[in-house]
């Protein structure tokens, strides 16, 4: 099979377009033919600076294709099906093995490009407002990077909620665009102060909830700008900023963080996790949820497409398609 491969961590430049070996399908696993991969900010922090544990090395979290071959002990996937996937490597491949229980059947009438984009963008958002946010309707919710992919989620369900949503964007124009899926108030991180302008559009009282995939810098901001018994989900460091916040703030208004990593989730709590991505997975075939493509390269492009991520210029998902 083609695969987008690396043998040594930087710049997307690092990524070679190879011939490798098809991936085994062992017990439990399915073999899937991807269709579709979606490129999560994980992807591009893993390629930039990760441990590889071979060369060389497939990266990817996400994707969806069709069921090629189901391993021994598998009796709920078969031959043909359409499924989205998510793995711990190897999504920027044509062919990618995982096993049968990380994976999701799409819903009739759900495109497969757009099932690639939904398990970890979703889930994600998910717990980072109600299993550990604990969002309840009629408070207030911060999205940081309210363009990216689990900002464009955690919008629409914090909106769904019944929550009152803010978000933070690098643009007026991007602020904008995210009015439909739920934004009432966008903050302009470049031409402004985000505490001083979440304190303003709260009453001075700050957010109930904030969803930072930021990290560094932000997320002391975030600290700030949470209101009393606020919950933080700090769910990555895209910002790839090594200062280190002071939570001593935290104590003196009974505020928290707790750390958000979905992957965790899937493995110890597989009963809980696994039917909620697929309800919205249903949602999105049913048009209750919306997934926002902004771009698609084909995988041989992988470079270019990591550095379209990175630019920041992607309003939603930016896919590899086979």
């Amino acid at each position: 099979m083609k695969a987008a491969v690396y043998y040594q961590t930087g710049t997307p430049d690092v990524f070679r377009y190879e011939d490798v070996p098809d991936p085994y399908c062992g017990p439990g696993m399915v073999l899937i033919e991807v269709q579709a991969v979606s490129i999560e900010g994980g992807d591009t922090l893993h390629r930039s600076g990760g441990a590889i544990g071979s060369r060389p090395h497939i990266v990817g979290y996400q994707c969806a294709g069709v069921v090629r071959e189901v391993g021994s002990g598998v009796d709920d996937r078969k031959v043909g099906q359409r499924v989205c996937a998510i793995m711990p490597q190897g999504s920027h491949a044509e062919l990618v093995a995982v096993p049968s229980m990380s994976t999701w059947v799409l819903p009739d009438g759900l495109d497969v490009k757009e099932g690639a984009c939904v398990p970890i963008p979703f889930g994600t958002a998910d717990d980072c407002l109600f299993e550990f946010g604990r969002l309840k309707a009629g408070e207030s919710a911060l999205i940081h990077a309210g363009g990216g992919g689990v900002g464009l989620a955690a919008i629409q369900l914090a909106k769904r909620a019944g929550a009152t949503v803010l978000a933070t964007a690098s643009s007026d124009e991007k602020l904008a665009r995210l009015k439909p899926f739920g934004l009432d108030h966008g903050i302009n991180y470049r031409s402004g102060d985000f505490v001083d302008a979440v304190r303003e559009l709260t009453g001075g009282r700050g957010a109930d909830v904030i969803v930072d995939s930021i990290g560094g810098r932000t997320l002391a901001g975030s600290i700030e700008a949470l209101a009393y018994r606020g919950r933080i989900a700090y769910v990555g460091s895209a910002g790839r900023d090594s200062f280190q916040p002071s939570f001593d703030a935290l104590r003196q208004g009974n505020k928290t963080v707790v750390g958000i990593f979905l992957g965790a989730e899937m493995v110890l709590n597989h009963a809980r996790v696994h039917p909620m991505i697929a309800r919205h997975l249903a949602d999105i075939a049913a048009g209750k949820l919306r997934v926002v493509i902004d771009r698609e390269f084909p995988l041989a492009e992988a470079a270019a497409a990591h550095a379209y991520v990175e630019s920041r210029q992607a309003f939603g998902r930016v896919l590899l398609i086979p």
